[in-house]
């Protein structure tokens, strides 16, 4: 069984303030940002956005774009079409049934159209302080690899993590394993030797180490 109090020690050791790479500032921002992280590198998203939120700046903007203009703003992102029509529905929803403004529950930001479980929590999380497990690829990937979880569906991942992990660091924990998942324990070619959570893995493909790992990379950023 995976010691998850100490997985959670080293991860926030190696990561003790942990941010999301999306540039935004509010929960709208985050949430349209989100939404065409998809299939898309952050990066790629932060460029986009940067002119995209210049123009559009209230949930309304959004709902009232002509969509053929809205496709040509977002199509570096990939999947324009749908990007674009889910961003125009999404806000459309938030502007009929929340005045415009992002809701704070995940049961409410779930009734947004193109928002599941884990784009609810990181919002939750990151804009609104609150304190939610968000399972993306890298989540689910370290939370198999560590030992925290078996489980291949995102919900039950959460549960998982949930139910290991202090309920009062569950959005730090998962902005520090997305972090580590892009910088270090990568889906090809893990830099394990240079992991500071070496030691608590219980990953049984992991190289052996003479020194018991431990490294620092995840300190980059």
């Amino acid at each position: 069984m995976a010691d998850a109090a100490n997985i959670t020690r080293l991860l926030l050791r190696a990561y003790p303030d942990p941010r999301i790479a999306l540039h935004h500032r509010g929960a709208l921002q985050l949430l349209v940002a989100t939404l065409l992280s998809a299939q898309c590198t952050d990066q790629r998203v932060n460029e986009v956005t940067r002119e995209l939120f210049k123009r559009y700046r209230s949930a309304r903007d959004f709902a009232e774009a002509d969509r053929t203009e809205l496709e040509q703003a977002v199509r570096p992102t990939g999947f324009y079409r749908n990007k674009a029509r889910t961003l125009i529905n999404c806000c459309r929803k938030l502007v009929s049934d929340f005045g415009g403004r992002v809701p704070r529950t995940l049961e409410e930001l779930t009734t947004l159209p193109g928002v599941g479980r884990k784009t609810a929590n990181l919002v939750r999380g990151v804009a609104f302080a609150q304190q939610a497990v968000a399972v993306d690829t890298h989540v689910a990937r370290l939370a198999r690899r560590l030992g925290l979880s078996t489980e291949q569906d995102p919900a039950r991942i959460e549960q998982d993590l949930m139910a290991q992990i202090p309920g009062e660091r569950w959005t730090p924990v998962t902005l520090a394993l997305i972090l580590h998942g892009r910088q270090v324990c990568t889906a090809r070619k893990p830099h394990c030797l240079e992991c500071p959570l070496y030691p608590a893995c219980e990953w049984p493909e992991k190289p052996a180490s003479d020194t018991g790992g431990a490294g620092t990379r995840g300190n980059r950023r």
